[in-house]
């Protein structure tokens, strides 16, 4: 009986740049547009910096860059500190419906790592990219949303075997050495959600870096002959029985070649959660329209999915991190500054007396409505001293599949972030990555400083 392992490696391994649908290689290419950007921004934050001296120090004599950085190292490390790079910020891309995954970070990073390492061409890097992002999608989707009701982080257990395909794609792995590649990377998937409880959470950053790392430790050692189980997602002790509860085996390949899943991967408009974007954004219209000033409100009330409640109901963040990740902080800092600049969210807003006082005064409940196609669409409810009671409700927010970022859109947040970059360079490299299909060589590409 052939696993779903197997059907996935002959997928991966299978794909043709030529096969690939137009519209699904242009939002490939804006995703990797993206992540570079917020790889480069996230490359000067401090919580970085032990990261790349790590991956300086290890890894010192390869040829795969550090976004941000002037350093090359060899390709394990890049991936280890471009994933994390790619996610100090809580602002690397998802997918709409959510399925656990951020394809930005878990597919860029070893995908730019090995494909410099070796030379491959920009088309290949595409054709690497949506393979795996094919992949992991599926294998996402049928934990049916439950790995982080168990306590892991899921982008640091899916963003394994999303790094293996590319990383194997890119190393020319056949059907078999790819399926070994998967049954390695779930051995080597791993991320807790302790961080989100206990204040302490910069490592959260890391596991998009160790799942990038992992990936193309996997797919290296299936290339040297290293074997790992062909049933690794659907077996007893595999991913669908370890990480996750009552799953759904028939969506790992379902409509595999037919339904292009990287066409809901969806861009942040804010350094904060998703499940904080709806929200902010009702915060936004609601001031744009009644010009609302934060010491006026008496309470806020956001109505949102039960994620919010369980996970991001972070009243008291004692950093910038859990900061990012609790709803009622970043509600709390869009009434006082604009959350669309990523400079903002710094230990400044944290400690700002009426930021706190405001998100000490925002509830979350659940929302109840059934007929909204978003599970991230919420209500925002302000009531003033004055007595005066406003409402906001939010299906989307822009950057969505249902409301994506049109190129210009998607430079004006690259110009943002990659302000650090010489300004004819910052525009070479979005243009560069706009046309990467045409790249003989992405060890030839200036991909920073």
């Amino acid at each position: 009986m052939t696993t779903a392992a197997q059907t996935l490696a002959e997928f991966a391994v299978g794909l043709e740049f030529d096969r690939i649908p137009s519209a699904v290689a242009e939002r490939a290419k804006d995703c990797v547009i993206d992540i570079v950007g917020v790889c480069t921004y996230g490359s000067a934050l401090s919580s970085s910096k032990t990261l790349i001296e790590y991956a300086a120090r290890y890894g010192n004599g390869g040829n795969s860059t550090i976004l941000g950085t002037r350093l090359k190292v060899h390709a394990p490390h890049a991936a280890l500190a471009n994933g994390a790079l790619a996610h100090a910020f809580e602002m690397d891309s998802l997918v709409s419906p959510s399925v656990g995954v951020h394809p930005g970070a878990s597919l860029t990073a070893p995908a730019l790592a090995v494909g410099q390492e070796i030379g491959a061409s920009g088309k290949e890097f595409v054709t690497a990219f949506v393979a795996g992002s094919e992949v992991m999608h599926r294998i996402g989707d049928a934990s049916l949303q439950t790995s982080e009701k168990l306590g892991f982080h899921v982008p640091g257990v899916t963003g394994t075997f999303g790094g293996a395909i590319v990383a194997g794609r890119l190393l020319k792995l056949n059907v078999e050495q790819m399926t070994n590649a998967l049954g390695i990377a779930g051995s080597l998937s791993a991320g807790l959600l302790e961080f989100s409880k206990s204040g302490g959470g910069m490592v959260k950053r890391l596991h998009l870096g160790r799942a990038a790392e992992s990936g193309v430790l996997a797919a290296s050692l299936a290339h040297g002959g290293f074997t790992g189980p062909a049933t690794v997602l659907e077996g007893k002790f595999g991913y669908l029985n370890v990480y996750c509860r009552d799953g759904d085996p028939k969506r790992f390949t379902a409509g595999l070649g037919e339904a292009w899943k990287t066409l809901n991967i969806m861009f942040k408009r804010y350094a904060c959660h998703i499940t904080a974007h709806v929200p902010v954004t009702a915060v936004l219209e609601l001031k744009a329209r009644h010009k609302i000033l934060g010491d006026e409100i008496a309470s806020i009330t956001v109505a949102g999915s039960d994620k919010m409640l369980s996970h991001h109901n972070i009243v008291e963040p004692q950093d910038m991190a859990t900061a990012q990740y609790s709803t009622p902080f970043c509600v709390a800092l869009a009434f006082y500054r604009d959350p669309r600049d990523p400079n903002v969210f710094t230990n400044a807003a944290l400690n700002d007396p009426s930021i706190r006082a405001l998100c000490r005064k925002v509830k979350l409940e659940l929302r109840r409505e059934a007929n909204t196609g978003n599970p991230l669409a919420s209500r925002v409810t302000v009531r003033l001293n004055d007595g005066r009671e406003l409402i906001q409700n939010m299906e989307h927010f822009p950057g969505m599949p249902q409301d994506p970022l049109n190129r210009t859109q998607l430079r004006e947040k690259f110009t943002t972030l990659t302000a650090a970059l010489p300004h004819d360079r910052s525009g070479q490299l979005f243009d560069c990555i706009a046309n990467i299909e045409s790249v003989r060589n992405l060890a030839e590409v200036a991909w920073s400083i």
